[in-house]
């Protein structure tokens, strides 16, 4: 059989649904959620890149994202066990989409969940100690960054700050002024693109109050365009989603 004709055959296949739509017994049921699972991996592709790119952890999604996307591929999984014995080679050609499909979001998610444990590992006291960052993250991240510091915490005072003063033990220490939490350069520059004021009667142009070492001042960002800026000055821009990461 020629390639041309399984692509033929496979529009009266369920594959040219979105396989990751929303469904109960049949995966791919409605037009309604093709377009949800498309919603749900652009918003995961832009969550991904905004991570990746931000000095910061970014807010974890609180709209379920992350679970509806492993709850789906958890059903792409069963879908392709119950294809893998079919020879048809259409039914094979299929199975290969889904699995590269899988692949994608499973790609996506894991990539997604190691850049935030890395930032966790390395500012892991920055977020425990301040209750409107320690807000941004997931009730997983939140154990998983106690124990964590509660581990390295041990280990230190087995290896050497048993030895040290009693008032010279603590990994928070704000003595003199100076406080021992390191946390994220919020100065970082970040490559930014404009996705217009969500406002109601918003335009197509973000305004963007950059601070300079001869001064501050405001640049207008058109939607798709690109420019570079310190993190702290797009910062609320990208939660509120009218700039993006790139």
């Amino acid at each position: 059989m020629d390639i041309s004709d399984i692509l033929q055959g496979l529009g009266s296949r369920p594959v040219d649904r979105d396989p990751f739509a929303d469904g109960h017994d049949d995966p791919f049921a409605a037009d309604r959620g093709q377009q949800s699972g498309q919603a749900d991996l652009q918003a995961l592709t832009r969550v991904w890149v905004n991570e990746r790119g931000a000095a910061e952890l970014l807010p974890w999604p609180r709209d379920g994202l992350i679970e509806r996307a492993t709850n789906r591929i958890k059903q792409q999984i069963e879908l392709v066990e119950q294809m893998t014995g079919d020879m048809d080679p259409k039914t094979n050609f299929s199975l290969i989409i889904i699995q590269t499909e899988v692949e994608r979001w499973k790609f996506l998610i894991r990539s997604y969940l190691r850049t935030r444990v890395s930032k966790i590992d390395k500012h892991t006291l920055h977020y425990l100690s301040t209750p409107a960052l320690l807000e941004r993250l997931s009730e997983t991240e939140v154990a998983y960054a106690t124990r964590h510091q509660q581990l390295l915490h041990n280990h230190y005072l087995s290896s050497f700050l048993g030895s040290f003063p009693q008032n010279l033990q603590n990994l928070n220490d704000t003595a003199g002024g100076i406080s021992m939490i390191s946390g994220p350069d919020e100065d970082a520059g970040v490559f930014v693109r404009g996705l217009g004021s969500r406002d109601v009667g918003g335009e197509g142009t973000v305004v963007v109050r950059g601070r300079g070492r001869d001064g501050d001042g405001e640049v207008e960002v058109e939607r798709g365009e690109v420019v570079v800026a310190r993190w702290s000055d797009v910062r609320d821009l990208v939660e509120k989603g009218e700039m993006e990461l790139v």
